[in-house]
């Protein structure tokens, strides 16, 4: 008889990177913002940059601001005010790099749509031969989306309004930080009362067989979770009643109230599989509609896989079933159903 276990204490969890619990401590926070000649990293080059060095707590430690001469020109000078004649003489990011590396080093690197200053703070590296002391990012678009603030959007701005923090200049790298900063000591507090997982991720370094070291692109959440291969045997489908089983092979539907990244992230640091299709082996498939018109929830309750809902399944999660070892399954007779394994 396989005893229940909760999530975080399953002997392998297939991610420890993929999200965690607010109340759990952490190494402290770098939060950056980038002003750019344009959109695409790598051709588009940073013109500003800011960065904060923040405990734990939220509080700021140190920091780092500087124009930058992009040796090109600056692009949409109407969003970010800078022209040509004032970033003349400014440091290169080659010069201040250094110190940026200083100040990111053991820190989850924290922007708003933190895939854009990630990727063009990692492109920038690059051209210098820099290598960027960052393991994980956090983006605070994810973390206040899942906090339900029932504001008319999560704009930068409208956030400082909900907390009623000043904005200055908004498109300033200085102070857009000096902002998100700001915000992040609230929304971390309340992320821990509603024990809300920090959409915390991992970010992936590359060799090149010249032996330089380079950030890889980062990627959707959907993508790589659908890649991923599931240590565990699929056990069949969820029967209600009964407990989740690692291997259970999950899809989600766009009838949801939480978002997608974070249930991928609960899915996969529960020994769950993430599917992007849904099929006869498809476990269940989270939606919150119980006759679904369309979609993935359509395709299930046309194939008969279990809906559940986002609430019931966050509920589930508190007591998963360790599941069986795909090189330790032998038995290949086993056919249909959910498989006894309690």
């Amino acid at each position: 008889m396989t005893g229940f276990v909760g999530a975080a204490c399953h002997p392998r969890n297939v991610s420890q990177n993929w999200g965690r619990p607010a109340a759990e401590p952490g190494a402290g926070w770098a939060v950056v913002d980038v002003e750019t000649s344009g959109f695409r990293p790598g051709q588009a080059r940073v013109v500003s940059v800011a960065a904060l060095a923040l405990g734990d707590d939220g509080n700021v430690e140190h920091s780092l601001y500087s124009l930058l001469n992009p040796g090109v020109d600056p692009g949409p000078t109407h969003v970010h005010g800078l022209t040509t004649e004032m970033l003349q003489g400014q440091p290169t990011f080659g010069d201040v790099v250094g110190d940026l590396v200083q100040l990111l080093k053991g820190r989850t690197l924290v922007a708003h749509n933190v895939g854009f200053d990630y990727s063009f703070l990692a492109a920038e590296a690059e051209l210098v031969g820099a290598e960027l002391p960052v393991d994980t990012v956090m983006c605070t678009v994810e973390l206040t989306r899942r906090l339900e603030l029932e504001t008319e959007n999560l704009r930068l701005e409208t956030l400082a309004r909900h907390w009623g923090i000043t904005q200055m200049k908004p498109h300033d790298a200085l102070d857009d930080a000096l902002v998100l900063a700001q915000i992040l000591k609230p929304v971390l507090v309340r992320a821990r009362e509603r024990k809300v997982w920090l959409p915390v991720r991992s970010v992936r370094r590359r060799q090149w067989p010249n032996g330089e070291i380079t950030h890889e692109e980062l990627r959707p959440l959907k993508m790589l979770a659908s890649r991923l291969p599931c240590p565990y045997l699929n056990p069949g489908r969820f029967v209600p009643g009964r407990p989740l089983v690692q291997g259970m092979r999950v899809a989600l539907s766009a009838e949801v109230v939480r978002t997608h990244e974070e249930l991928i992230e609960r899915i996969v640091h529960a020994g769950l599989a993430y599917t992007d299709a849904v099929d006869p082996e498809t476990s269940m498939v989270i939606c919150n509609e119980a006759a679904p018109e369309h979609g993935k929830g359509y395709q299930a309750h046309e194939l008969g896989v279990p809906l559940v809902t986002d609430a019931d399944f966050m509920r589930f999660l508190d007591s998963v079933v360790g599941g069986t070892d795909i090189e330790e399954f032998t038995d290949t007779t086993l056919a249909g159903g959910q498989f006894a394994l309690f």
